[in-house]
């Protein structure tokens, strides 16, 4: 295989015998996949007037189930981001109309972020089409393959402590 990373490996060889480039074999690759995977979903999104982050607020509080709502804390848990950007991204989304935020009946410091049906209608479709393309991404592998790197992928998560 003669690619960017391939000839790279090669000059390294080349320049310092006395290391084994090998592992960019993996790692870079897998940046440079990461990257334009990064650049086929965010084309998806977009087509549905989403940014990324946005895309995420409204996938996390979908997949809750009724009534489609976390508090701050949680969502930025749930998305593994800063409260600071949480409370940035929900803004976006409320000004769009896809999400309220409401004062908690549990905790009076606490604020409920929840899908309007706007916004339940929206990432419903918008992710109907990221599975749509993600499998798009996925279809030179055979099934086996994708459960081989994706238990491959799961392993190396958990030991990162992902």
């Amino acid at each position: 295989m003669t690619d960017h990373v391939a000839r790279a490996m090669e000059q390294w060889r080349h320049e310092r015998p006395d290391l084994d480039p090998t592992p960019l074999g993996v790692i870079a690759r897998l940046h440079r996949v990461a990257n334009r995977l990064t650049e086929e979903l965010v084309a998806v999104y977009a087509t549905h007037g989403l940014a990324e982050a946005e895309f995420d607020i409204l996938a996390t509080l979908r997949r809750q189930g009724a009534p489609y709502a976390l508090t701050a804390g949680e969502l930025a848990e749930q998305t593994m981001v800063t409260s600071g950007a949480i409370t940035k991204r929900v803004d976006r989304c409320i000004v769009r109309g896809w999400v309220t935020r409401a004062p908690s009946d549990t905790d009076a410091r606490g604020r409920v972020i929840a899908l309007t049906d706007d916004g339940r209608s929206l990432i419903d479709a918008a992710f109907t089409d990221h599975l749509a393309n993600e499998a798009r991404l996925l279809a030179l592998f055979v099934a086996a393959e994708r459960d081989q790197l994706a238990g491959l992928l799961a392993r190396w998560s958990d030991e990162l402590g992902l």
